[in-house]
Parts: structure tokens; C-alpha cells; sequence
């Protein structure tokens, strides 16, 4: 039994190591997020993307780092000292629209700001509907 805890213990120390080596932190660690904009309500959010607005946003702003599928993969990834979030994660999908609309269109650190790239208030809405279908 003792073995077995020597051995956890090794194992979780060395991912422990592992981690801290990489320099990369989240890029939901310490987001503070404006009340206003926790309690945003999406006014496209029933809206049907028939022209699939929000996947070609995306397609063309964020896969290039968060992946093709939003898992954080995409092949800018690695050179970011921030770890993408995988948007598929339960974790990821819990925060509210508006929250993913600040974190979107205000960025932080190596997340750009997109307010002046995306200028639309339908297509900054489509992007956010389409990242949360991922």
C-alpha cells in the first residue's frame, strides 16, 4: 500500500513539474469579467445561422490557435504561452453568453480584441452561438 502512495505521489509531482515547466496558464485563470456583462442576455441566441456566419467567423478569427473543433489544438497553439481552453469542456460550456461575448470582443493578453474586426452586433452574436456549439 505504501508503494502505491510513493507512486501516486511521484506521478502527481512530475505532472505537477511538468506543468509549471510550460509557463502556460489558462485563459479562464483570473478573467475578471464585468457584472454587465455576466448577466448579458444573447438577443440572437434562438437565431438560425442559415448562411453560417458564425462558422465562417470562426473558421477564419480563431481556428488558427482554438482548433477546428475548439479543443484548443489549433497549430498557433503551441506558440501561445497561454493554454487554449477546449470549448467542448463542460467547464468552458457552463459560463454564459455573455461572458464568452466580453472574453471575445474585449481579449485579454494574447486573446486579441475582435470588437473593430467583427463590427456586426448579429456576427459577434453567431460567432459566440457557433463557439458554443462546438
Amino acid at each position: 500500500m505504501r508503494k502505491k502512495i510513493m507512486i501516486a505521489n511521484v506521478l502527481f509531482l512530475s505532472a505537477v513539474f511538468t506543468i509549471s515547466m510550460t509557463g502556460k496558464h489558462s485563459l479562464t485563470d483570473d478573467w475578471a469579467v464585468p457584472e454587465k456583462y455576466t448577466k448579458m442576455k444573447n438577443p440572437y441566441a434562438e437565431a438560425k445561422d442559415s448562411e453560417q456566419i458564425g462558422k465562417r467567423l470562426y473558421a477564419v478569427h480563431c481556428k488558427s490557435c482554438h482548433g477546428t473543433k475548439g479543443l484548443g489544438d489549433g497549430s498557433k497553439a503551441a506558440e501561445l504561452k497561454t493554454k487554449m481552453p477546449d470549448f467542448t469542456a463542460t467547464e468552458f460550456k457552463s459560463q454564459t453568453d455573455g461572458v464568452l461575448y466580453y472574453k471575445t470582443y474585449i481579449g485579454k493578453d494574447e486573446m486579441p480584441a475582435f470588437d473593430k474586426k467583427i463590427s456586426e452586433a448579429e456576427d459577434q452574436w453567431l460567432l459566440v452561438n457557433y463557439i458554443k456549439s462546438l
